[in-house]
């Protein structure tokens, strides 16, 4: 099997490698880019030996694609990026040290907290609803909490 035209099976790749580097660019994931590079690889190969088959093209496809995925993670890995917001993708990072309301009272160890507009699963001491409690941990989807101190009544004066 061969595609005829301008280029042929290389054009149809370098194509193929163009499409992915719009999308990553459209849709960044740091991920599309690698397979954009493996598709110019196996495209320049398909032109530099004309009539290749598809099935060494897609093994060559399949390579590259793994060799770039493996020395992408290796270079994000060695030299992170670096951001402002280090919990940025760090959904239970972002919950520590939050106060939350228990919902559903806290009895044996596990009741509910009302985290924003929603109701999340949560463990600790025992509460009441409507208490306010910190989060400490996030464990499997299930908050830790631990109860506010309760603030001392305002001094009385004396005279």
């Amino acid at each position: 099997m061969t595609l005829d035209g301008v280029g042929g099976a290389g054009g149809a790749w370098l194509i193929a490698a163009l499409a992915l580097g719009i999308a990553e660019l459209v849709v960044p994931g740091v991920f599309l880019v690698f397979l954009a590079l493996a598709a110019a690889i196996t495209g320049a190969l398909a032109f530099a030996v004309p009539g290749i088959p598809v099935a060494v093209q897609l093994l060559s496809f399949a390579l590259w694609s793994t060799v770039a995925v493996l020395i992408g993670r290796r270079w994000y890995h060695d030299y992170p990026v670096a951001t402002d917001d280090a919990l940025l993708n760090d959904r239970a990072g972002r919950l520590l040290g939050q106060v939350v309301t228990v919902d559903v009272a806290i009895a044996d160890g596990h009741g509910r907290v009302r985290i924003g507009d929603g109701s999340w699963a949560a463990e600790g001491p025992d509460l009441s609803v409507g208490s306010p409690a910190r989060i400490t941990a996030v464990q499997g989807g299930v908050v830790i909490v631990e109860p506010l101190p309760s603030p001392s009544p305002p001094p009385t004066a004396k005279g």
